[in-house]
């Protein structure tokens, strides 16, 4: 990611993200291939929907989880 703010990846939201939605289309991507979306908390369950009918949700994360280190 970029040093800029995170943005939401829903259509004409540019409020800050604060969710990571991890997917993938097991069609084009291997299993452990993750695309990211990000979200808003106002569109973290539209999108969260929209991918999971899609069987493409693989995880949802809070964006200062998915971009901290693992701990030791």
């Amino acid at each position: 990611m970029s040093d800029e703010t995170p943005i939401c990846s829903a259509k004409g939201c540019r409020v800050d993200a604060a969710w990571v939605l991890a997917w993938n289309n097991p069609k084009l991507h291997t299993p452990e291939r993750r695309k990211t979306w990000l979200a808003c908390e106002e569109h973290r369950e539209h999108l969260s929907q929209f991918l999971g009918v899609r069987g493409f949700l693989k995880d949802v994360v809070l964006l200062t989880e998915w971009q901290s280190p693992e701990a030791p």
